[in-house]
């Protein structure tokens, strides 16, 4: 697919720009220039067009645009690495957009094809590069998005769509050095249910989770966990990040893949880190109860969540209303900070990407 270039006439000065990357946040700043292409319905199923670069800016949208009214809309996360040798990579982009069109049939839009998803990433980040920072644990964070934009009000999949590719120059998502965050769990709130849309990256999931943001914010603590009820308090996700456990006897568990729970691209990377250890890593179900014995009895060693925005975060503690569940001292040799520094290291290059992960942007 060949991206047109219609350039912005008011870029960042070079100055502006440093004084962005001299301390990104997250999702704080953006790029000039976004990626876009469009989707029209037509008799034969629908066609991509119009592939371009423009400068960033407003969408223009009808008011009866159906994603304003029925949240027909997905979206996707992954970062770009700015490499010693100055070349910038990302990591495993096909894998995104494989989950991207699993979302887009959960969300009846269109499949976008895995070629035109890379593609945007390559002509949106040569168009930006300088952009990328280079500090430690620094990224370019992308945001591929699909919205339906057909202004009609009927309950029908949108004939009309758009997509989309901004980007975002990111620090360390939780902030400062890397130290355990505390969890808060949710028992009001569910993320999502059997038969929806937990398995779809799509806005409404991350809409239905604020509530219970901000009631572990009130607590104290940075994020929310989410059980299954309905499947004796069963451990699924966090609000954005996926979990894992580590006993005393080598094992490392994770929840398994139930339809609610998302298909971590982060996820499936540190499983395959961890077999390629030779370590035994067990998709189960894993409940409340479990997590509170095993760390009582001292036979859970380490917990920590994955996801793309902050890689790898080892939990200090879940907080409950009937009582906190502690980790032990995360230990230096700990497998959380190994398996993080190896994560880090191939997606930044420091460490032989075994593979094939990584795919040269610029």
């Amino acid at each position: 697919m060949e991206f047109s270039q219609q350039l912005s006439t008011t870029p960042k000065s070079d100055e502006e720009r440093a004084a962005v990357l001299a301390n990104p946040g997250f999702g704080n700043h953006f790029t000039d220039h976004t990626a876009v292409i469009d989707w029209n319905w037509t008799d034969d199923g629908g066609r991509w067009s119009n592939a371009r670069i423009e400068p960033y800016g407003p969408i223009a949208l009808d008011p009866a645009a159906s994603v304003l009214h029925y949240g027909q809309e997905i979206f996707e996360g992954l970062k770009a690495y700015r490499h010693s040798d100055g070349t910038v990579w990302t990591f495993r982009p096909e894998a995104n957009a494989e989950r991207f069109n699993k979302s887009a049939q959960r969300l009846a839009l269109p499949d976008l094809p895995a070629e035109a998803f890379v593609e945007s990433l390559k002509e949106l980040v040569k168009t930006d590069q300088e952009w990328v920072p280079a500090g430690e644990g620094e990224a370019l964070y992308l945001r591929p998005f699909m919205i339906a934009t057909e202004a009609f009000l009927g309950v029908r999949p949108a004939r009309e769509v758009s997509y989309r590719l901004i980007a975002s120059p990111a620090g360390n998502y939780f902030g400062g050095k890397l130290k355990p965050v505390s969890i808060w769990l949710s028992t009001q709130y569910a993320r999502a249910g059997r038969g929806g849309t937990g398995e779809a990256k799509c806005g409404g999931n991350y809409a239905a989770s604020l509530a219970a943001q901000l009631e572990a914010e009130e607590n104290g603590c940075q994020q929310v966990l989410f059980l299954d009820p309905f499947n004796d308090d069963a451990v699924e996700e966090l609000g954005g990040m996926n979990v894992f456990f580590v006993f005393d006897d080598g094992r490392v568990v994770t929840p398994a893949l139930n339809g609610n729970i998302l298909h971590g691209v982060t996820r499936k990377s540190v499983i395959q880190l961890i077999k390629d250890r030779g370590l035994t890593l067990d998709e189960r179900k894993i409940t409340l109860d479990e997590w509170r014995r095993t760390a009582a009895n001292g036979t859970l060693r380490e917990v920590f969540a994955c996801g793309t925005a902050a890689v790898i975060t080892p939990i200090g503690e879940l907080k409950t209303a009937d009582g906190d569940i502690p980790s032990p001292e995360l230990a230096e040799d700990s497998l959380t900070l190994s398996i993080r520094e190896e994560l880090l290291g191939i997606q930044t290059g420091a460490v032989a990407d075994k593979h094939g992960w990584l795919t040269r942007l610029a």
